[in-house]
This record gives C-alpha cells, sequence and structure tokens, in this order.
C-alpha cells in the first residue's frame, strides 16, 4: 500500500510543483478556505492511483467532500487524502506545503505519506515503522532512512501552527513547561515530531480529518500518539457529529513520546 501511496504523492506533487512555479490563481470555497487548481489536480491523480489499486475501498478527499461527493464509511476501512495541505502557504510562495494520503482502518490511522515536493522530502509510516525519504529533482526516492521519536527531553520544544496558535495554545506550552516553541505551517509537524526533532504539538483550533490522518499515521508509526483533551488516542471515521460536521476534529495534542500526556 505505501507503495501505491509514494507513487501517487509523487506524481501529484509534480504537478503541484509545476503550477507553484508558475503561479495560479486562487478562489475560495465555501467555507472561504482557499483552493487553487494545484488542489484540484493532485487530488485527481491521487483518487485515479487509489482507485485503481483499491477499488473496493472508499475515498474520501478534502475537494471531493467540498463538492458534496462523500461515500459512507461507516463501520469500513478508507482513505484519507488531503491533496495539497497548507494551500494558504502555497499561495504566499512558502515551501511547507504538503500532500497527504492516509489508510483508516477501525478509526485508526495504519499507513500515511506527508510529500513537501518544494523542500525534496516525504515522511512515510505504516505498523512500526517510519521512514524519511529524500526525493530527486526527477521525483524518485535516492534514500530512506528510519525514523523514531526521541525521548522526551526535561526542556520541551513545541511546534504550533503559524496561522492558529491561541491563548489556549499558550497556557498549554506554559502548564506543561515548554521552553521554545517554532511555528510551521502543514502537516510537516507530525514529521518532526515523528523523528525526533521536536516534542509535542498542541492543537487548539478546528482542523479536519485529511489535514491530520496522514500526519498521524506517521508518528504513530514513529513511537508517537496524538490523544484528544481527555487523553484518549484521536479517532478518525467521525461522523454525525452533534457539535461539528462529519470529519472534523476535537482539540488535540500530538506528542513525540507515547508516555507523555498533557496537563491541559
Amino acid at each position: 500500500m505505501l507503495g501505491t501511496f509514494e507513487q501517487a504523492a509523487l506524481e501529484a506533487g509534480k504537478a503541484i510543483l509545476a503550477i507553484y512555479r508558475a503561479g495560479c490563481l486562487v478562489t475560495l470555497k465555501q467555507d472561504l478556505s482557499p483552493v487553487t487548481v494545484a488542489d484540484e489536480q493532485a487530488e485527481r491523480i491521487i483518487i485515479e492511483h487509489l482507485a485503481r489499486e483499491f477499488p473496493d475501498i472508499p475515498i474520501i478527499a478534502e475537494e471531493s467532500v467540498a463538492a458534496g461527493r462523500i461515500p459512507d464509511v461507516r463501520g469500513r476501512p478508507f482513505f484519507l487524502v488531503d491533496p495539497l495541505d497548507g494551500t494558504r502557504e502555497f499561495v504566499e510562495q512558502r515551501d511547507e506545503f504538503t500532500v497527504n494520503i492516509a489508510y483508516i482502518e477501525d478509526g485508526v490511522p495504519i499507513a500515511g505519506i506527508v510529500y513537501a515536493p518544494a523542500v525534496k522530502l516525504a515522511f512515510t509510516g505504516a505498523y512500526g515503522k517510519a521512514q524519511r525519504l529524500s526525493i530527486s529533482d526527477e521525483f524518485s526516492v535516492f534514500d530512506r532512512s528510519d525514523i523514531s521519536v526521541r525521548r522526551q527531553p526535561k526542556e520541551l520544544l513545541a511546534l504550533a501552527s503559524r496561522r492558529y496558535n491561541n491563548a489556549q495554545t499558550d497556557r498549554f506550552l506554559l502548564d506543561n513547561a515548554v521552553t521554545a516553541c517554532t511555528t510551521i505551517g502543514s502537516s510537516l509537524k507530525f514529521c518532526l515530531l515523528a523523528e525526533g526533532q521536536a516534542d509535542v504539538y498542541p492543537r487548539f483550533s478546528r482542523t479536519m480529518e485529511w489535514d491530520t490522518a496522514a500526519g498521524d499515521a506517521i508518528l504513530r508509526a514513529a513511537g508517537g500518539m496524538t490523544v484528544t483533551g481527555s487523553g484518549q488516542p484521536l479517532l478518525y471515521g467521525k461522523t454525525e457529529q452533534s457539535e461539528d460536521s462529519d470529519f472534523a476534529n476535537p482539540d488535540f495534542i500530538s506528542w513525540g513520546c507515547r508516555a507523555s500526556r498533557s496537563r491541559a
């Protein structure tokens, strides 16, 4: 499965990068979030790969959901796709945008890939093994190295969203004795935790499952965990939610060490 993820992500990333370098128009969806032709083209590429190789597994993809194409995934394994995570970074010519593909089983992110085409890096994770991939100018993998979370140090380094910090985030950092915080866009935050470059990523603002699933799969494969405010593992495939839309996440905390728990 990861082989298919790699092929789909690399092809989608190639298309995205061509548009990124040429520039493109931006439109707004109903929720006022930006979308570009790069999002739409990359999603078509990824769906073609997944549908061809796994025709019986439904796909929840961001732009398809926005267009009303939402298969029923209740009680079934499924894919979650964010073809261009960090569209605002993409529009502002920041290189942190990523391609995200994940496989969900029983609510758990089992496998995932996060590919950052502008920085020529990808990360994969499945079944207890996570890797960092170096990508060539020809969009092929030329190096793979195993990664894992680091042991929690006395002084924690946190990662935070560049755009969505708030007072609750600041309070969490203070309560958990975090001594430094780095802001970065897109799902790369999960990958930095997975390869042991940081310790915690608190998120107290709205995200959708396709934003987090691939990075979360990599983090869990590397030995970390993402938990809700109650300390329970974040689950996927959340539909018929009384307080939010289908596939919306609650607040969460991603830790680079399984033993870590928030005091928030």
